[in-house]
């Protein structure tokens, strides 16, 4: 996903797509902690126990690689390749696209749909993912896109996909040590 990433951004993007300003950091930490509560409660009635899901242990430790597997990889970089794939590529590829035709408020729907639906997708190839998981990342990918489309800026989406991924490594190192 990097690549099309690297390639498409070096051809051209929006104007103010890279720029960040403070009230992404809010819009991150909000949608962020808003998603993770709904994903607990669509857990919950989908009929999962609401016990905090907790990573394996072996003689009370963590592997020697989880700070790979399970911190650099899920809370810095999936986020961010995949918000640049997802919403700075297809998100606004589709856009532009479709701006012309159908208008501003028709193309930025169809936009977020699809991008939203190709990046559940991808997770679903990914591994197998349960309905209430499957919901939680499309809420995910169409709170983003949205974000970008109405802000004209990425980073609060990249912000608010980190924060949805930190928060499930805090509650799963809880539940792997406090219960």
């Amino acid at each position: 996903m990097l690549v099309p990433v690297v390639w498409a951004l070096s051809r051209s993007r929006p104007a103010g797509l890279l720029r960040f300003r403070l009230l992404d950091l809010l819009y991150g930490v909000a949608l962020a902690g808003a998603l993770r509560v709904i994903q607990g409660w669509l857990e919950v009635a989908a009929g999962g126990s609401g016990a905090l899901p907790a990573y394996p242990l072996v003689n009370g430790e963590l592997s020697g690689i989880w700070w790979f597997t399970d911190v650099v990889s899920v809370i810095t970089i999936a986020p961010v390749v995949e918000e640049f794939y997802f919403r700075a590529v297809i998100l606004v590829a589709l856009y532009t696209v479709l701006r012309r035709p159908f208008g501003q408020v028709a193309a930025g729907l169809v936009a977020v749909v699809i991008s939203t639906g190709l990046f559940v997708l991808l997770h679903g190839l990914a591994g197998g993912e349960s309905t209430d998981q499957v919901v939680s990342l499309a809420l995910l990918g169409l709170a983003c896109g949205m974000l970008v489309v109405l802000t004209g800026r990425i980073w609060g989406a990249v912000l608010a996909h980190v924060g949805f991924n930190l928060t499930f490594v805090v509650i799963s190192l809880a539940g792997a040590f406090l219960v």
